[in-house]
């Protein structure tokens, strides 16, 4: 009986333990250290560093975020990109702010549910970079949706998806 036991409270702390391992995967913790609360001695001091990787995000809102497929003729996808628009009130239209290519699976639309959003996020050069869209449409075309957006906007009148970085003065 002691055996079993033993044997039920390891499987209790292993399936805590990757429980604990896929929600910092969800929220975007950067080390199982900081949900655990393992930290070194000297983060807590506030002296020295820390073995904790908290890494601060660029948030951005949009209205609508596409995940457009890119398929040939004969339907085979050639590339997937997703498509950041915002809602023009004067033309009755969404606009398009930024695109980009997806590269990898963790680059694709998260539903959350709470606050209710859909989530983007991917790391660019030193930034790591987040959008927020309270809508989300999927398509599958043969004809690039941001070009096509294009003719109602063109790119140099296109709100920025994120700011650019100010001139430091510093050459």
């Amino acid at each position: 009986m002691k055996l079993r036991s033993l044997s039920m409270s390891f499987i209790v702390c292993r399936a805590y333990t990757l429980v604990l391992v896929a929600w910092c995967l969800c929220v975007g913790v950067g080390s199982i250290a900081l949900a655990t609360g393992k930290a070194n001695a000297d983060s807590q001091s506030g002296s020295g560093s820390s073995t904790v990787d908290v890494t601060e995000w660029e948030v951005e809102e949009v209205d609508l975020v596409e995940l457009n497929h890119f398929v040939d003729e004969d339907g085979r996808e050639v590339f997937r990109q997703v498509i950041f628009y915002d809602w023009s009130k004067t033309d009755r239209r969404f606009h398009v702010r930024g695109w980009r290519l997806i590269k990898d699976e963790s680059q694709l639309p998260l539903r959350r549910w709470k606050p209710a959003r859909y989530e983007i996020r991917w790391h660019e050069n030193a930034s790591c970079r987040q959008v927020n869209a309270s809508q989300l449409r999927e398509t599958w075309t043969q004809q690039d949706p941001e070009r096509v957006n294009r003719a109602f906007l063109p790119e140099d009148q296109r709100i920025p998806l994120f700011a650019k970085q100010k001139d430091s003065g510093v050459r």
